[in-house]
């Protein structure tokens, strides 16, 4: 890359950033260590050895090395069982399939934390075939209060009896709100549990794996699901999805993924367990680089007077960082900026497009090796006020700062 790219402004500006922002990163490096030592744990519980990593194909009978990462993915969320398949296209199916494991004709879906992000709002409530609606599964939601859980009416409204699955959004999406901590997820979670105890819960967990040292599962949440292109795949899975809570719904989820009575012991790995493996190892480490990235981001982005979300100094939830530009033109330079310091297709200018599955044009810069890969750093956003850009990912702080240092630099070279 040409150093010229970065002004000697821009340069000095991320180091004293940086200069301000290391004393945080002790707390990040202390949960990365305690989630390596779980996932280590789960590992030599499992007795793996490189015999897992070969692949199967056709129907993918016996696959030992797939089975086996079920048991490790449920050792590590604290749950009865788990289900990781590279057949998941994306952390939208897994979503879709863990809500389809609790409810049938006549149930209802609540959302406690406002609309269901938006790719997710087709499976509840959209018009075409397979939708809950199209099977008479109703929908309800309580909405944030101030940005945080409402949870006077989430205990109002989880009380009838009609209620079947609870859904809790861990992240913001393309909200504007908070992140939710685990521990707010596990008061929601023995809140419902006390007025409805045949209503499961489901928690989108994507963007928050590994980024504390609990998971909803391990506070109350009956089912979780993600996508392994974000943070528990570790910048290597090169597709896929999991689920892991009770064993009775991921049963369920399975028979939505594959077929009544097929389930989860068909769905061949092609060759794909290695990286599935290696991956889920590499995990919190490359979760704790996004973690810096994302600090380091808010912190410069402030610094040039931007509104940031989480504030640098701010604990976080998940790997996500929002920027309020408050206008097109400096978001679509950041994004500009964010694309040109990506490993892959650094040249390509990201432009606002038509993408499926949102209601209002997005932008986004992605350079990643695995298209679409959230833990890779990206930065994308709906084209609608206050533009706000969320940025996400980085498999390596150095990396992270190079891509956030142009962003910046784009943004002052356009003022």
């Amino acid at each position: 890359m040409n150093s010229d790219l970065i002004s000697p402004e821009i340069r000095e500006l991320g180091r004293k950033a940086e200069q301000e922002i290391l004393p945080l990163f002790a707390r990040i490096e202390e949960i990365c260590d305690h989630n390596t030592e779980k996932v280590l744990a789960a590992f030599s519980k499992n007795r793996v050895s490189a015999s897992l990593f070969a692949g199967t194909n056709g129907y993918g009978y016996d696959d030992q090395g797939r089975d086996t990462l079920d048991q490790i993915y449920a050792d590590i969320f604290g749950t009865e069982a788990a289900l990781v398949r590279i057949g998941f296209v994306n952390g939208t199916h897994a979503l879709s399939c863990a809500m389809f494991s609790a409810v049938q004709c006549g149930d209802i879906v609540l959302s406690v934390t406002g609309p269901a992000y938006d790719t997710l709002q087709n499976t509840i409530t959209g018009d075409m075939a397979g939708s809950m609606k199209r099977y008479g599964i109703g929908y309800r939601q309580v909405d944030m209060k101030n940005g945080l859980p409402d949870l006077p009416a989430i205990e109002k409204a989880a009380a009838d009896e009609k209620i079947k699955l609870v859904f809790i959004q861990r992240s913001k999406g393309y909200a504007v709100r908070e992140t939710l901590s685990v521990a707010q997820i596990g008061e929601i979670c023995e809140l419902v549990h006390r007025v409805n105890p045949n209503a499961a819960i489901l928690v989108d967990n994507c963007y928050g794996e590994f980024v504390e040292k609990l998971e909803p599962t391990q506070v109350g949440a009956d089912l979780v699901a993600g996508s392994l292109i974000k943070n528990p795949g570790g910048g290597l899975a090169p597709t896929g999805g999991y689920i892991a809570g009770r064993k009775d719904l991921v049963e369920n989820a399975a028979y939505r993924l594959t077929a009544p009575g097929i389930g989860g012991e068909c769905g061949c790995t092609m060759g794909h367990n290695r990286l599935l493996y290696q991956g889920l190892f590499l995990a919190p480490h490359t979760t704790a680089q996004a973690l810096k990235t994302a600090i380091f981001g808010a912190k410069v982005m402030q610094m040039l007077g931007f509104t940031v979300a989480p504030k640098p100094e701010e604990v976080r939830h998940d790997i996500i960082q929002t920027i309020a530009f408050g206008a097109p033109e400096p978001l679509c330079r950041f994004c500009e900026g964010i694309q040109a310091g990506a490993p892959v297709d650094s040249y390509v200018t990201p432009v606002p497009w038509a993408m499926p599955g949102y209601d209002d044009e997005v932008i986004m810069a992605a350079g990643a090796f695995v298209q679409g890969a959230s833990i890779e750093l990206s930065a994308d956003a709906p084209m609608r006020e206050p533009y706000l850009c969320y940025m996400q990912g980085g498999l390596t702080y150095s990396s992270g700062k190079i891509g956030i240092l142009l962003a910046a630099e784009r943004i002052r070279a356009s003022t």
